[in-house]
């Protein structure tokens, strides 16, 4: 009897250790379950930080990539950076500590960037108050362009003016025809010599000094009496014969000159024409009758 009860406590104990360490073997795989699951939430959570601040980083190396100018200086620091973002994107950043380093390198990279930013905006102001100042040098030089051409083109028609105005004319031309006694004559047989007087108005633009006038005598068949083929002048850009001349000083004042021209009997009846020339220009004209 006393064996029995002994083998029956035994049993006993042994069921209450099997159940006993069951219970612990089941309360022991679910924990190992429970951290199993947590273990892969951490770890999923990580992943999507991971990728969360690798989308950052991508993001982060197409704004630099926009603040890229003209400024090589500038430029090459920004390349730095995208290679510094390149090589970040380059660690499999799996734990914790590995995305730590993530984190803080974009910080790092953000506040890089604010600088970079500020010194292009004042840059651009730079730019944008040299083109102002560049628009009003441009502006000033063809204001100045544009009044130097009005200048110039002010200065051509007075020059043109005093060109013009300063030319001698001839006044009070008076035309004498005269026989060998030196008296007066309408006859074309008669006369001898044709006496043409005129004064040379006072002009303070004309330089002084010697001058010398030409006569030009035209018949009423449009021939120009000349004793020589030589006796030519120039005259608005051509060759012109003339029948006299007389040279004189001229000192800016009226001068009275007389011409005088042989006749070898080349004269006929009709309207002559006589021109006076000097210097190139026509300062004087007249007609006269001879019967």
């Amino acid at each position: 009897m006393e064996n029995q009860i002994s083998n029956r406590k035994v049993q006993v104990i042994l069921t209450a250790v099997v159940i006993i360490l069951a219970i612990a073997l089941g309360a022991l795989y679910m924990q190992y379950n429970k951290m199993k699951t947590d273990n892969a939430i951490v770890q999923e959570a990580l992943e999507e930080q991971k990728e969360s601040l690798a989308n950052e980083l991508k993001d982060m190396m197409s704004e630099y990539e926009g603040l890229k100018s003209e400024n090589d200086s500038l430029n090459n620091l920004i390349n730095q950076q995208q290679d510094r973002i390149k090589r970040l994107l380059a660690i499999n950043a799996s734990n914790l500590e590995k995305i730590k380093i993530y984190k803080r390198e974009l910080a790092t990279l953000r506040e890089i960037m604010r600088s970079y930013i500020v010194q292009i905006d004042s840059l651009n102001q730079r730019n944008q108050k040299l083109v102002s100042e560049n628009i009003e040098v441009r502006t000033a030089l063809e204001e100045a362009r544009k009044n130097n051409e009005a200048l110039s083109k002010e200065r051509e028609s007075m020059n043109s003016k005093l060109q013009s105005a300063a030319v001698l004319s001839a006044k009070n031309i008076v035309v004498t025809l005269l026989n060998k006694r030196g008296k007066d004559t309408e006859r074309a047989s008669r006369v001898a010599k044709i006496k043409t007087c005129f004064t040379v108005r006072e002009n303070s633009l004309v330089d002084a000094g010697e001058k010398i006038i030409y006569l030009r005598l035209t018949r009423p068949d449009n021939l120009v009496l000349t004793s020589s083929e030589q006796d030519v002048i120039q005259y608005e850009g051509r060759q012109i014969a003339y029948s006299a001349k007389r040279a004189i000083q001229y000192e800016q004042k009226d001068i009275d000159v007389c011409i005088y021209w042989d006749n070898a009997g080349e004269l006929i009846t009709g309207t002559y024409t006589i021109d006076l020339f000097c210097e190139g220009k026509l300062i004087g004209t007249t007609t006269f009758d001879v019967r």
